[in-house]
């Protein structure tokens, strides 16, 4: 199992929006994270717009490839993209560059 830590930026004035619009995610969003291996995925948000993100999964290339191929994350991605600073024209889940653990308290 790996553990996966990213950081996103989201636009300061959309912040409020981001926060509605995730207490309200899609039931099949929610799905297809599950079936494609996504566990213990949390959120966290920052005042300045820093977005921290954290999940779990056995195999990330294949949690990742799974979710790009599903036509929900598409429409997924495509709403969120605006809420979100320097990802040039990209999906926010292609911004996600996994950190790298440097400790772990079990």
């Amino acid at each position: 199992m790996r553990r996966v830590c990213f950081l996103l930026k989201v636009k300061a004035d959309r912040a409020d929006e981001y926060r509605r619009r995730h207490a309200e995610v899609w039931p099949d969003m929610l799905a297809a994270l599950r079936e494609t291996g996504w566990r213990n995925y949390s959120l966290f948000l920052r005042p300045d717009g820093l977005l921290v993100g954290y999940f779990e999964t056995d195999d990330l290339d294949a949690a990742l490839a799974g979710m790009a191929a599903r036509d929900v994350n598409t429409r997924w991605q495509t709403e969120m993209a605006p809420f979100f600073e320097g990802l040039d024209d990209s999906a926010p889940d292609e911004g996600i560059t996994p950190l790298t653990e440097v400790f772990h308290l079990d």
